[in-house]
């Protein structure tokens, strides 16, 4: 039987790799896998972090390689990392992963005394099994001027695989034998009396080796060989043959052999270049994986246990509300069968940006109040709750639905907004009672469409980290003409655009809920918005922080912002995926 993790998802799956079969070891599933009757792969990694990913993709082995160890460490491969280096990295990749790692060893790392040697310390770290190739110490990746190295010694080789099998403990361990002959120019006569000689000095399997872009050595070899013994390709050069002409071949196992460490080093100089140039993190931090990601997979349990332990009461408790009720007005082309917050951007809901924001910090108790046609609200990961006088109502009736969700730190958010991901770190982060997110930008304050301009206590100067900000008050009603509002501006300064964010500590609520409930008794209540509630709370003594960005969010208030909306949200696109993975008319998809 052959382990598969495929499908498994989370940290624990490649630790509970070896339960889900009896008494396998990692060289017992490796020497399976050479002999299978079926066509196995495996992937390469380089490092604990690698061989994790490798796991969770669903391979069944690892192929340490040399090159990708050797690049990992900035070194040439040609024997510039020692041979302890690379069992040392071992170590953490067997630690990482419990699948059978089969070790790139190079030459053996010097002669037959070095091979027993690396035999014994391979097993007392749990690798699989080990493969060596026919060149002399020291060698140079054979790619490079392959032709000019000089081949091995047949029966020196031949003695070095004998000193392997002849120093294992472990039955099962591989010792894997690789013929460079047709890289170094050599005939197929040649590879074939190498690759004989050494299955029958021991060798658990051949490897054979081609710089060719077409596999023609490849399938010339495998057929001559007639399946003497296990045959491993790394098809490298020549990876656009299909697959399935390496079963027909009989070959048994097929190597990737170094994807992995040439996909992390391409991000990681998009990545540099992007902040070198930018000097800033804001346009890649949402594009790459997530500090929490790089958590999970270094199976940071004792992590996730000191954060129930330590983080307890600040986490577990937070929550969020969602005034989700309109269908959008200037959106009625797009919304005859759903609300706003439905609206598909860039491939998702609206409203799954949001809870996807939300769940990055730690927010999982989350109220949607919908509204207008809200059997259409997708509620997976929410907790939905109607207006059912949403036609004739505002925000803060809205709100008051949702009153029972209000138990602990909240955030009330608007439903159609779009930001980047320290938007809403800052404001879970602040401290205060009541803080609200301000937008200073130029354009946040000089569109005549907008409403909810903010007057504050001071300017956001860009400078002056740490001065706190004081809400006065929220101006809703924009100006009927540009040159009203400039005028207006003059004699009352606005400091930028309240954007619809609002978090209310534990200790917050209690003031809230009051205010809320006095407002309750006007006889304009059912017409109120959430910035009268917040012009309330500073009536009536509450000290409102202000969080200034500039820049970096959208909200969708009729079809101009819904399609900046779409473009900004592309911008969000992980490094790796293009903008077209989307499509560009996702807001004509009726069936989002």
């Amino acid at each position: 039987m052959k382990m598969n993790v495929s499908g498994i998802t989370g940290a624990s799956a490649c630790d509970r790799a070896a339960s889900e079969q009896v008494n396998a070891t990692r060289s017992g599933r490796l020497r399976q896998m050479l002999r299978s009757e079926r066509l196995e792969f495996l992937m390469e990694a380089h490092n604990g972090l690698s061989a994790r990913i490798a796991c969770e993709a669903g391979f069944d082995g690892i192929w340490a390689s040399g090159l990708a160890i050797s690049a990992q460490f900035g070194v040439r491969d040609n024997n510039e990392a020692s041979w302890t280096q690379v069992v040392d990295m071992l170590e953490f990749m067997a630690d990482a992963s419990d699948l059978p790692i089969l070790l790139d060893g190079d030459t053996g790392y010097g002669n037959f005394n070095n091979m027993r040697r690396l035999v014994r310390k391979l097993e007392q770290r749990g690798i699989a099994g080990v493969c060596i190739e026919d060149k002399q110490f020291p060698k140079a990746n054979s790619f490079l001027n392959g032709e000019r190295q000089p081949l091995a010694d047949i029966g020196e080789f031949c003695g070095k695989i004998a000193a392997g099998k002849d120093t294992q403990i472990d039955p099962n361990f591989s010792v894997v034998a690789r013929v460079e002959a047709l890289i170094a120019g050599w005939s197929m006569d040649e590879a074939l009396r190498r690759a004989e000689a050494y299955r029958l000095a021991g060798a658990d399997a051949i490897l054979i080796h081609s710089k060719l872009s077409k596999p023609d050595e490849i399938l010339t070899f495998a057929r001559e060989w007639a399946r003497r013994a296990p045959l491993v390709i790394v098809p490298t050069r020549y990876y656009s043959t299909p697959t399935d002409v390496f079963r027909e071949a009989g070959i048994s196992v097929v190597i990737w052999a170094n994807h992995l460490v040439r996909a992390a080093a391409a991000a990681m100089q998009s990545v540099a270049k992007e902040i070198c140039q930018s000097q800033t993190l804001v346009n890649v931090e949402d594009r790459i994986a997530s500090v929490e990601e790089i958590f999970r997979l270094q199976n940071a349990e004792e992590y996730a246990a000191a954060e129930r332990l330590y983080l307890s009461a600040r986490c577990a408790t937070r929550s969020a509300v969602v005034l989700a009720a309109s269908r959008g007005q200037g959106l009625e082309s797009l919304t005859t069968d759903r609300p706003k917050v439905m609206l598909p951007i860039a491939g998702r809901p609206l409203l799954r940006w949001l809870v996807d924001s939300f769940k990055k910090e730690n927010i999982h108790d989350i109220t949607v109040v919908g509204g207008y046609c809200a059997g259409a609200i997708d509620t997976t990961g929410i907790r939905l709750v109607v207006n059912e006088r949403y036609a004739c109502t505002g925000e803060l009736a809205s709100l008051a639905c949702a009153l029972d969700a209000l138990e602990s730190e909240t955030v009330i958010s608007y439903g159609d907004l779009l930001y980047r991901s320290y938007v809403l770190r800052n404001l879970v982060d602040s401290q205060a009672d009541f803080a609200v997110i301000v937008d200073s930008s130029p354009t946040g304050v000089s569109n005549h469409t907008v409403r909810d301009f903010a007057c504050c206590s001071r300017n956001d100067d860009r400078g002056l980290f740490g001065t706190p900000v004081l809400l006065q008050r929220i101006t809703s009603a924009p100006p009927a003409k540009r040159e009203a509002f400039e005028a207006a501006a003059e004699q009352d300064p606005l400091q930028g655009r309240w954007i619809g964010l609002l978090k209310v500590s534990d200790r917050g609520l209690t003031k809230l809920k009051s205010v809320l409930a006095a407002m309750q008794a006007r006889a304009d209540f059912d017409a109120l918005d959430v910035p009268a509630l917040l012009n309330a709370l500073v009536a009536d003594g509450a000290a409102i922080e202000v969080l200034y960005v500039h820049g970096h969010w959208r909200g969708v208030n009729d079809l101009e912002e819904f399609h900046r909306a779409v473009d900004f949200a592309h911008e969000q696109m992980p490094f790796g995926l293009s903008a077209d993975t989307a499509s560009p008319d996702a807001g004509n998809d009726s069936s989002a």
